[in-house]
């Protein structure tokens, strides 16, 4: 399918057509990485985490304790 390079603002736009947006699931909104290889432009969906991946990621070693803040040091009224 061949697309026109147009310009917006200073920069340069492409309109993707609904079939091929719907095939990758590309909607309003979606952040997109765009990349080159070999003389080509590659448009990719941004990798989206959900809450259950980035909590996989948490463990005792990587935690912090936000509460404990020390002790007094100056003229702290708590």
């Amino acid at each position: 399918m061949k697309a026109k390079v147009c310009k917006w603002g200073n920069s340069l736009a492409v309109r993707i057509p609904n079939s091929i947006a719907g095939a990758v699931s590309l909607v309003e909104g979606t952040e997109i990485e765009l990349s080159t290889s070999n003389d080509k432009v590659i448009i990719s969906p941004s990798k989206r985490y959900d809450l259950k991946e980035m909590l996989a990621g948490v463990s005792d070693e990587n935690r912090h304790d936000e509460w404990n803040t020390g002790g007094t040091v100056g003229n702290e009224a708590w």
